[in-house]
């Protein structure tokens, strides 16, 4: 199984890094093999996942690990875990695909210890990378555990992250583990514009802050509105039976 090292070794090392085409190189070598590696999937949310699941399905089994402690408050956790299983769903029945999906439990205790301290950083600074290394540090340990052959995530989609600096924090917890991490840069080639197709073609609810406490302050969100419309979506639903066959 080609590792990411191996694309890297080509580039110039003294020019930014491509990871996108790091991403089509390994996949291209996955087509040549006639292989289709599993891959633990992290993904922040429904929305973010739609388009990376549309181009990552073609080449690799996926699985989805939605672990996202800093998304506050709980209820919102849960309406979006919800949408990330109804995605996951309709995108197998439209798709014939066979995505599956694991969920953490929710743990927002993890995530106000990891950034203790970094409260007032501005959004995009140090407590943005620690909270991309909380998660994908988990997502690299369970995929440890559960044997897959690469840990991912959604987050190089977004046009509000850093794909340079999200991939620099995979790379590091891949080499710290000895472990495969695949690199990426999903919003490339109108990543996020198709994110946002596919939220209208799946019927997503898309959220308006990324999940923490800081940036929805940072926003002027009011969390205890977003408290009341999470409660009243999750009011007689259940992502387990509503969305049968997709849990690993």
């Amino acid at each position: 199984m080609i590792d990411f090292h191996e694309v890297l070794s080509k580039m110039n090392p003294h020019q930014r890094i491509n990871y996108d085409k790091v991403f089509k190189e390994m996949a291209t070598h996955w087509i040549v093999e006639g292989i289709k590696p599993q891959i633990l999937l992290h993904s922040c949310c429904g929305p973010c996942s739609s388009a990376v699941l549309e181009r990552l399905a073609q080449v690799a089994d996926v699985t989805v690990y939605y672990m996202n402690p800093n998304v506050h408050p709980e209820s919102e956790y849960k309406r979006r875990e919800y949408i990330q299983r109804k995605l996951i769903y309709k995108f197998n029945q439209q798709t014939g695909n066979h995505i599956h999906f694991l969920a953490a439990p929710y743990d927002s205790h993890s995530y106000f210890e990891a950034i203790k301290g970094q409260e007032n950083e501005p959004e995009g600074g140090a407590r943005c990378k620690t909270c991309f290394e909380l998660r994908m540090l988990a997502t690299a340990q369970k995929m440890k555990e559960l044997g897959f052959d690469y840990f991912a995530t959604t987050l190089t989609v977004s046009s509000y992250k850093n794909s340079q600096t999200v991939n620099s924090v995979g790379i590091n917890i891949a080499e710290s583990m000895n472990i495969p991490y695949l690199p990426s840069d999903f919003k490339k080639n109108n990543g996020y514009l198709r994110s946002t197709e596919l939220s209208e073609e799946y019927e997503l609810y898309r959220q308006h802050y990324c999940g923490c406490i800081f940036g929805a302050r940072d926003q002027g969100i009011d969390l205890a509105e977003v408290e009341k419309e999470a409660k009243e979506f999750m009011k007689n639903r259940n992502g387990e039976k509503d969305f049968p066959g997709i849990d690993l």
